[in-house]
């Protein structure tokens, strides 16, 4: 299986820094990079990447995408909007998103829902909180977040790609060992494997704070497919590092 190094760029960037940027990372790529790559960034700027972006091995994406196909929801992109921009991944059910703007298991696997009608990939994010690692309650948490999307898209499951992301381990600077990341995905990879028979096709990122000085030793784990990248993925040789230790 190919490895995804899939850059969320969170709210950062502006036209001209995102052309530096992007410019940077694909003088770096080889012509057919060992490893796919993707960057998810802000709805205001997908032309722009998909302009910068075509005809390279870089593919894009979107941090978010509506539960709903349309209608009367001011503000909200849908997942046929994001397709008209060619966007191939989204992002759904980041713990920001979770934490910030209350969104539950249940309106993550919507969402998911709603993009793969579209044909978009989506990257199902799940993760523990400290206190809830603290408490022992890893493997329930990130169970039932995937759980939630497992039964909404059915037969499809094998279509989506999930991110692991400690909570704890977002923009903190911290990590989980690769010993205790890969514990949580081998947990996840067991889950898929109960719900399909083409199991080995969904990839599994890791998401805490993945970055040039660790990625090598987290890659090399037998269940981590990738990382869903933050900060990291803002610096071009930040991000070209880790891009070349999962080829």
């Amino acid at each position: 299986m190919r490895k995804l190094i899939a850059g969320n760029w969170k709210m950062n960037g502006n036209l001209a820094a995102n052309e530096a940027l992007l410019t940077a990372v694909r003088a770096g790529l080889a012509a057919e990079p060992a490893a796919d790559v993707a960057v998810c960034v802000p709805a205001p700027y997908l032309a722009q990447v998909q302009g910068l972006c075509a005809g390279t091995p870089i593919a894009w994406g979107a941090q978010d995408v509506s539960a709903h196909e349309a209608g009367a929801y001011t503000g909200e992109v849908s997942a046929a909007m994001l397709r008209d921009f060619g966007c191939r991944f989204v992002i759904v059910g980041h713990s920001e998103r979770r934490q910030y703007h209350g969104e539950t298991d249940e309106v993550v696997a919507r969402k998911a829902q709603r993009a793969l009608a579209c044909g978009i990939t989506p990257i199902v994010c799940v993760g523990e909180s400290e206190a809830q690692r603290e408490q022992g309650d890893t493997e329930q948490v990130v169970k039932r977040q995937l759980a939630a999307v497992i039964h909404a898209v059915g037969h499809c499951v094998s279509e989506i790609v999930v991110a692991y992301e400690p909570v704890w381990a977002i923009g903190t600077g911290r990590t989980a060992t690769p010993e205790q990341a890969q514990a949580v995905h081998a947990v996840l990879r067991a889950q898929l494997r109960a719900a399909t028979p083409n199991e080995r096709r969904v990839r599994i990122l890791y998401g805490g704070s993945m970055n040039a000085g660790n990625a090598a030793a987290l890659l090399a784990q037998p269940d981590i497919d990738g990382g869903l990248i933050g900060g990291a993925s803002l610096k071009a040789d930040d991000f070209l590092r880790i891009i070349a230790a999962a080829s």
